[in-house]
């Protein structure tokens, strides 16, 4: 079967519309991908630069420590220091707590194996079964999200 020259045209105008389309493919398909690669550019430097803020407010509790530990050198007065260090240690939990810390409550609570760690059990009549009796190390929540359990030691009735 042959081909009208009116058939023959709207052919070449078909094939050149497609190699037209084609082209802009190539190029909408370029520059996707170099999108992507100045997206992930960005999000690797948002990552290293993204505790800029914190780090700055931490550098203002070093400076304090810096500056109890010359006062401690020069005095040599335990008092003036301790005073001092407690200053530091209570501005950096409040800015801790400012930035989304929290303890998580432990002794007394029933143990939750979602913010506990039992690390021993004891066998007592004077608390309920599953009752945190002793904290060995504090527990944290971050934004709400447990990083570090509290390490307890947990209450049950003795075997009789």
């Amino acid at each position: 079967m042959l081909l009208t020259p009116g058939e023959y045209e709207k052919l070449k105008e078909k094939a050149s519309k497609s190699d037209e389309y084609f082209d802009k493919f190539l190029r909408i398909q370029a520059e996707f991908d170099n999108y992507k690669k100045r997206l992930e550019k960005e999000k690797i430097e948002f990552i290293k630069f993204a505790n800029s803020d914190i780090i700055l407010d931490i550098l203002k509790i070093v400076d304090d420590f810096e500056r109890a530990v010359e006062a401690g050198k020069s005095k040599h007065d335990f008092d003036i220091l301790y005073k001092g260090v407690e200053m530091i240690w209570n501005d950096l939990k409040e800015f801790l707590k400012q930035k989304g810390l929290k303890e998580i409550e432990a002794k007394g609570k029933p143990f939750d194996p979602h913010e506990h760690e039992a690390m021993m059990q004891e066998e007592t009549d004077d608390e309920p079964e599953d009752q945190v009796v002793e904290e060995f190390q504090k527990g944290y929540k971050f934004n709400d999200r447990v990083i570090r359990p509290a390490k307890v030691k947990v209450s049950k009735k003795p075997e009789k």
